[in-house]
This record gives C-alpha cells, sequence and structure tokens, in this order.
C-alpha cells in the first residue's frame, strides 16, 4: 500500500486563483451557451417579479388600505386588483424558477458528462508512472465525488448566485429611488459585508480543499484495504489495518470540524448585521413616518426590500459552502487534465510493414525512482525466433524489461530496438499489437467469450474456432450452452485459473503478434490444466520471438536461452543443460523450482 495515501499533484494545489478557476469553468459550458442564455433571460424575470412585490405591498397600504379619502368600493377594487396582479407575479416566478431549474440541470449533465470523458480519455493515454505515483481510489474519487460536486454548482448554485446578485443591485436601486438617504445609510455596511465575504472565502477554500484531500485519503486506502482483504486476515494485520483507518478517520472528522467552524463563525455575522440594519430603518423610517416625511406604505415596503436583501446574503453564505466546495474540487479536476505525464511521440511514428522480431537492449538504465535504477548498463539481444526465459528472485529486473519492451515506460538512458528501430521510434499502437503479452492475472471483461478473444478485432467463425482449438479451448466452449457467446462474470471469476490463462493464449493468438511475452503466465495453473497449457503454450510459440518469465520447469525446459537475473544484472545466461550442469544461481532456482512444483 501507499505510505502516504495522497497524490503527489496535490501538493501542488492552491496554485490556482478564483479567475483562473471561473474561467475554465466558463469554459467547460461554452458549448451549452443557449441553455445558459435563456437561465439568464429567465432570471431577469425572476427576479423583477420578486422585486415588484414590496411595491405592491406599497400601493395597497398607502393608496388603498390607509386612503380614507377614497370611496370603499374603490379601496376595495384597487385590492382586488393588487392580489390579482400579486398572485399573478407569484405564479409567473415559480413557472420562471422551474423552467430555470430544468435547464440548468440538463446543461449541468451535459457539462459533468463532457468532464468525465475528458477526464476518462485522459486518463487512457497517461503513462505507467502516473498511475504508479496516483492509487486507483483516489482517481475514483476525482471521476465520481469531485466531479458530483461540480454538478452540484452547476445546477443549484449558479442560478442562485446569479438570481442573488441581480436581486441585490435592483434592490439598491429600488431603496435609492424610494429615499436615498436612508438607502445611503444601509450602503455603509457593505464594505463590512464585502470584507466578511473574502475572509470568509479564504478560509472556506481552505477547509474544503483539506476535506477533499483527506476524502480521497480515505478512498484510496478503502479501495486498497478491500482489495487485498485476504491478505490482510492471511497475515492477521486486522488490527494494523484498523489502527491505519482510525487515524486517517480521526483526521478527516477533524478537518471537517473546522469546516464547521468557520460557518458557525460566518452565519451568525450575517444575521447580526440584518438585526442591526432592520433597527435601524425601524428607528430612522419611524422617525421619518412620525414627521410626514415618509408613508407607511414605504416603510413597509423598504422593511420589506431589507428583508429581501438580506435573504439572498444568506442564501449566499449557505451556497457558498457548496461553491468553495466544488472550487476545491475544480482545482484537482483541472490538476488532473494538466497532467502532462505522457511517453513522447514521435513526429512521424513508423508502422513496419514487416519485421522478424529480434529485440535488443543497448546499454539501458532505468528505474521507477531514477535514484533507485532497477536496470543498470543493461545489454540483451534477442534473435528473431528464439525462446528466451528469464528467471530470477522477486526484484531482479524481470517485470521491467516486459513493461519496457511493451514501452509502457521509456529508459532513462540507452536504447531498445525492434528489428534495429528504436521503440520511441515506432507507433505505440502499433507496437503493442505486434507483442503478445500473458500474464499470470487475466484481465477479462463482463462480456462473451467472443468479445473477450477478439477485443476490437474481427475473426469469422471459422478462424475464431482455429484458434480456440490451438489454445485447447474449443472442447470447453463446446461445452457451454451459449458456446461463444457466453457471458464471463467479471474478471473471469466463474472461470478456473487455467480455463482464464487458456483464454488469454486465444486472445494472443487472435491478434497474431510477432513476439510473445509470457509473464509468470502458468504460475497458478491447477496440474489437471498444465497438460493443456503446455500444448496451448506449443501452439502459441511457433514462428515467434518468445520471451518467459517462469517458475515452472516445463516452461524453462522450452527455452533455447536462459537469462539468470539478480538486482538487475544477467549473472548467468546458457541453455537449460548447460546452466543445470554448472554449480550456480540457476541450479539453486532449479532447486525451489522443483520442491514448489512437488518434483
Amino acid at each position: 500500500m501507499h505510505d502516504n495515501y495522497g497524490y503527489f499533484e496535490e501538493d501542488q494545489l492552491g496554485k490556482f486563483g478564483d479567475l483562473s478557476l471561473w474561467r475554465r469553468i466558463v469554459f467547460l459550458g461554452r458549448p451549452y451557451w443557449l441553455g445558459a442564455l435563456l437561465a439568464v433571460l429567465l432570471s431577469f424575470a425572476v427576479v423583477g417579479c420578486g422585486l415588484a412585490l414590496p411595491y405592491l405591498i406599497r400601493l395597497a397600504v398607502d393608496d388603498f388600505i390607509l386612503n380614507t379619502t377614497a370611496a370603499t368600493e374603490f379601496r376595495l377594487a384597487g385590492l382586488k386588483h393588487l392580489a390579482l396582479l400579486f398572485c399573478g407575479l407569484m405564479a409567473f416566478e415559480f413557472s420562471g424558477n422551474f423552467v430555470q431549474v430544468l435547464i440548468l440541470e440538463w446543461t449541468g449533465q451535459r457539462i459533468m458528462h463532457r468532464m468525465r470523458q475528458m477526464m476518462f480519455v485522459h486518463l487512457l493515454h497517461l503513462d505507467l508512472k502516473f498511475f504508479h505515483r496516483n492509487p486507483a481510489g483516489r482517481l475514483v474519487t476525482r471521476l465520481t465525488n469531485d466531479v458530483q460536486n461540480m454538478h452540484e454548482m452547476f445546477t443549484s448554485v449558479i442560478v442562485t448566485l446569479f438570481n442573488d446578485g441581480v436581486k441585490l443591485l435592483g434592490i439598491l436601486g429600488i431603496l435609492f429611488w424610494m429615499n436615498w438617504r436612508l438607502a445611503l445609510g444601509i450602503c455603509l455596511l457593505l464594505p463590512l459585508m464585502v470584507g466578511n465575504t473574502l475572509w470568509f472565502s479564504r478560509l472556506a477554500r481552505d477547509a474544503f480543499r483539506q476535506i477533499r484531500t483527506h476524502l480521497a485519503q480515505i478512498n484510496s486506502f478503502l479501495q486498497e484495504s478491500l482489495s487485498g482483504v485476504s491478505l490482510i486476515q492471511l497475515f492477521r494485520r486486522e488490527e494494523s489495518s484498523q489502527a491505519q483507518f482510525s487515524q486517517l478517520n480521526q483526521t478527516f472528522f477533524a478537518k471537517a470540524l473546522y469546516q464547521i467552524k468557520v460557518f458557525a463563525v460566518f452565519m451568525p455575522l450575517i444575521e447580526l448585521m440584518s438585526a442591526l440594519t432592520i433597527g435601524t430603518i425601524l428607528w430612522y423610517g419611524g422617525s421619518q413616518v412620525m414627521a410626514g416625511k415618509m408613508t407607511i406604505g414605504m416603510l413597509v415596503a423598504f422593511l420589506s426590500y431589507m428583508r429581501l436583501f438580506f435573504q439572498p446574503m444568506r442564501e449566499l453564505s449557505q451556497k457558498y459552502s457548496i461553491v468553495q466546495s466544488a472550487l476545491a474540487s475544480a482545482e484537482r479536476i483541472f490538476q488532473l487534465l494538466d497532467s502532462k505525464e505522457t511517453l513522447p511521440l514521435a513526429a512521424s511514428p513508423l508502422r513496419p510493414a514487416s519485421g522478424k522480431g529480434e529485440i535488443e537492449f543497448k546499454e539501458v538504465r532505468f528505474g521507477y525512482a531514477p535514484e533507485h535504477p532497477v536496470l543498470e548498463n543493461f545489454s540483451l539481444k534477442i534473435p528473431s525466433g528464439q525462446t528466451l526465459a528469464i528467471v530470477g528472485a522477486t526484484g531482479s529486473g524481470k517485470t521491467t524489461i516486459i513493461n519496457l519492451l511493451e514501452r509502457f515506460y521509456d529508459p532513462d538512458a540507452g536504447a531498445i530496438l525492434l528489428d534495429g528501430v528504436d521503440l520511441r521510434a515506432l507507433d505505440p499502437n502499433w507496437l503493442r499489437s505486434q507483442v503478445g503479452l500473458v500474464m499470470q492475472d487475466v484481465f477479462l471483461l463482463p462480456a462473451t467469450i467472443r468479445e473477450n478473444i477478439l477485443l476490437d478485432g474481427e475473426k469469422t467463425d471459422e478462424a475464431l474456432w482455429g484458434i480456440l482449438e490451438k489454445a485447447q479451448l474449443a472442447r470447453f466452449v463446446r461445452q457451454l450452452p451459449e458456446g461463444l457467446a457466453t457471458r464471463v462474470g467479471e474478471g473471469g471469476m466463474d472461470l478456473s485459473a487455467g480455463q482464464r490463462q487458456l483464454l488469454a493464449f486465444a486472445r494472443v493468438l487472435a491478434r497474431e503478434p510477432r513476439i510473445l511475452v509470457l509473464d509468470e503466465a502458468t504460475a497458478s495453473v491447477d496440474p489437471e490444466s498444465e497438460m493443456l497449457t503446455e500444448q496451448a503454450i506449443g501452439a502459441t510459440f511457433a514462428g515467434r520471438t518468445n520471451i518467459v518469465i517462469a517458475h515452472r520447469l516445463s516452461t524453462i525446459r522450452r527455452a533455447d536461452h536462459i537469462l539468470v537475473m539478480a538486482e538487475g544484472r544477467i549473472i548467468e545466461q546458457g541453455s537449460h543443460a548447460e546452466l543445470a550442469a554448472a554449480n550456480g544461481a540457476y541450479r539453486r532456482l532449479l532447486t525451489i523450482f522443483s520442491a514448489g512444483s512437488g518434483a
């Protein structure tokens, strides 16, 4: 497991400013500008309806309720018309809000769909170094939790922020029109409100950034622990894992509590300013009414507008938490999208039409961490059509050779050649189509047998059955109720280890590669399947250059040449007979292999 449960990029979080984040967020929504424009137009209509309501109350109070000089019938008729207009505006405001939410929900879903697609495609093109440093659980958090946070902002916050911004400006304009002196006094509180909001913004962003980071750590730990629960139980590490999770959980709790405290300070400040402002209006406005300089209806309308003024302030403070959480998620998402850990591509990648399959490593140096090289000045030449076996203890560099040959990584120094051409000059997709890889853990899709063998390729049924015969899988498939159309469970859990390996051999045969690599492919095969596997290997090896990393004597003996590796170096090489006759490392490994196979 990873020791720090953290992204290496997360050390860089916080480099984005609000303006740059918003610019990139808006850029994501550019293809859906029409929906955003409709939502903006509806905002003006909805806010306009809401702002008209207090003024209607003023008219009702001053012109009809308190206007004793007019006839009763006139006053009642006026109140009736104002009430109908009031209800009509409320109905229009409700309808506008409803349509606006639908538009924004659709727009938000489209933007999130685009964002998820961009992130997944980007991840598929990153090299393995990125995934070596970034655990799967953390990346899943970015694709799910962080994107969901962004979705909430697009659908339930942006419309509120825009509506409230328009409403605040509209209310200020109306207040100055009604009584500029009283409105000017209220505006003296605005710098305090803005300063409070900016201070809160800085604290809230930091709080949510820490929450998102520690949530990713918990997700990663859970993903790694649950996938390796059998090892945890086997080596009795339950208490250790529990202690680690408890520490992560406690840290997350502390960060969440800090965020709650930040909001616990901000919200009461808004309420305090609201109470002070309304109290000031009651005192000053009441004195103006008593002096005959202001009507009761105007004072009532003023108080109504002030309640409307602080309503968006409260909503802004409440929605602000979602905004800050979403911006923290946006930082993480854009940090991922900005990662450039991809292997360099040649200006004109080569796709040779033919070749023999000759492989050469020339003075290669490579390490997963630069300060800890796995291979140092490593040279090796594999003639076309030869079968090479590589044996050695864990960590000797066997699998690293395969990773470099597949060009999952580039060497730090030296070169790797295929038929005399540097791998870096070849088209990576073409290269990987020429190298067939069969591993101990076979990756199977939850799809049919046919789909798992062909993947994106095309074969006739006749050709496919010929492949199954060579892979010793035809008899098994014929016994299945739906034959090639039989679906395989997730990860091939309903197949035995031997059947999964035979299916992997069939997959390689369907691609017809020049080079075949077996990376401990038969290590977990049961004795009953070993004979079928050996026959499949024989059919698959024919006419190809083969590299075998194996622990089974039967597979090693098949090799034309054998390398014995230790700490990234070749310490012995030769044929099986030559190395077995010498009293060296290979002979000691043979003893271990024989004991492991029960020979």
